[in-house]
């Protein structure tokens, strides 16, 4: 039964529609449509409309003409909806609804500042923002010079405005280092283990990657001397998944590597605001006193939002000339009412007033959490990684088959990551930045339970 309503859109675009949706969702290959005079008399339709809606869907292949015997659903385009709707329904069977997810990179939905957001965008709105333009194609320039000055106080970074690009998250940020380096060299050397994304960006800018590995005191430095890569992947400050510091003699001899290279460092300081027992460690890139070498890259992900996707890169001045060459077509990611948002609240005081917040709210979660996997788990496991972030690190001290634990933990509907960002063997991830701090305890003794059921098979 075909509906028709006397509105703007044509009549046989009306009944092109509702066929070609009979045909996605009920029609058999093969299956006969009536013909043109009978649509034409059981819906008041003239003939020409019924025929241009045939016409139509001839055209795209839904249906064909045979001769003297009409019109029929074509059998190739009615295998692939039908793959694709047993695909779809089969996708949904493996959904879960979880109740408790250990996402490691999630802040909970309380802990952004909403109200005083909305103050500054609708200040940002009021002021009448062109959205007829293009903006800056590095982002906008007064948010670049606010990062710059935010850099050098908190985190030592010394770079101007016009070495900072706005980018739309970490990947995008290395996608576009990645494309700047490939000028340079075919050969990357990375943390082993390794952030998982970082990795997988490298391998498809076809890099030919050199896993170093971590020891006590972060990168290995003699084996990266054996190597002849230009480039280097390193997350100094707090290694990711390990943990590691890099002691300031082995960031020195790292800047020092880079200089007598002529290679390049990208060092990702991705969690550098989110310190719980030390001030946070000053950046490497500070470190160096010609600022040639050291590519950083830093995000807001962490400590304001991870949904608003800004991060950002400085770039060292000898890169920029590549940079504009290669991306010359390119503009930021990141709408201009964001950008300017961002820029009043790093201006006016209040990233400053929310990091301070968001740090404290953040080690009450990273210390209740530790203490509840002590209380439930005891000594069957080792905290790896612990004070700063977004989530601990836990390895089991007793043998546990860790597929086995994920498959109850579905069952239950809790959600672990173990294989997701890194390369560590029996190592869980647990984030804790997610939940509110009265549902930790519960959600650590619920994990537990399954962990004791999985010990049981």
């Amino acid at each position: 039964m075909y509906k028709f309503e006397q509105n703007s859109i044509p009549l046989y675009i009306q009944l092109y529609e509702q066929i070609k949706d009979e045909i996605k969702t009920k029609l058999k290959a093969g299956t006969k449509l009536s013909s043109i005079r009978k649509l034409s008399n059981e819906y008041n339709l003239s003939k020409t409309t019924v025929q241009t809606a045939y016409n139509q869907l001839c055209t795209e292949g839904y249906i064909q003409s045979k001769k003297n015997s009409g019109y029929f659903v074509c059998e190739d385009i009615f295998q692939n909806f039908k793959t694709n709707l047993d695909t779809q329904i089969e996708d949904k069977k493996q959904e879960v609804d979880y109740k408790i997810d250990f996402f490691p990179a999630h802040l909970a939905k309380s802990s952004f500042p909403k109200q005083t957001w909305l103050k500054l965008y609708n200040k940002v709105v009021k002021n009448d923002i062109n959205y007829g333009v293009y903006y800056d194609k590095q982002g906008e320039l007064e948010l670049r010079e606010e990062i710059s000055k935010y850099l050098l106080s908190s985190r030592a970074v010394k770079c101007n405005s016009d070495q900072i690009i706005i980018t739309s998250g970490f990947s995008d940020s290395l996608f576009l280092v990645s494309s700047i380096l490939k000028e340079i060299s075919n050969k990357m050397a990375i943390e082993s283990p390794c952030y998982n994304t970082a990795k997988k960006v490298f391998e498809i800018s076809s890099f030919e990657i050199e896993n170093i590995p971590i020891n006590s005191d972060g990168l290995n430095l003699t084996l990266l001397e054996e190597t002849n890569c230009k480039a280097l992947y390193v997350t100094p400050s707090h290694q990711f998944p390990t943990g590691v510091t890099m002691p300031i003699s082995n960031r020195l001899k790292l800047i020092n590597w880079a200089k007598n290279n002529n290679a390049f460092i990208i060092e990702d300081d991705y969690d550098s605001e989110l310190s719980y027992y030390n001030r946070p460690i000053p950046s490497m890139q500070g470190l160096e006193s010609n600022n040639q070498r050291i590519i950083y890259l830093g995000t807001l992900s962490k400590a304001l939002s991870p949904a608003l996707r800004i991060s950002y890169i400085v770039l060292p001045a000898s890169l920029l000339n590549i940079y504009h060459q290669t991306f010359d077509f390119r503009f930021s990611g990141i709408s201009i009412d964001t950008q300017k948002t961002l820029t009043l609240f790093l201006k006016e005081g209040y990233f400053e007033k929310h990091l301070r917040k968001i740090r404290n709210i953040n080690k009450k979660k990273h210390d209740l959490m530790k203490e509840a996997l002590k209380e439930f788990l005891k000594d069957e496991i080792k905290i790896l990684r612990e004070g700063s972030g977004l989530n601990l690190l836990i390895k089991p001290f007793i043998n546990i088959d860790l597929d086995k634990l994920d498959e109850l933990c579905k069952q239950n509907k809790i959600k672990i990551y173990f294989k997701e960002f890194f390369d560590l063997e029996k190592v869980i991830a647990l984030g804790f930045g997610g939940f509110e701090e009265f549902e930790i305890k519960n959600a650590i003794k619920n994990f537990s339970e399954v962990w004791f059921k999985t010990k049981s098979f």
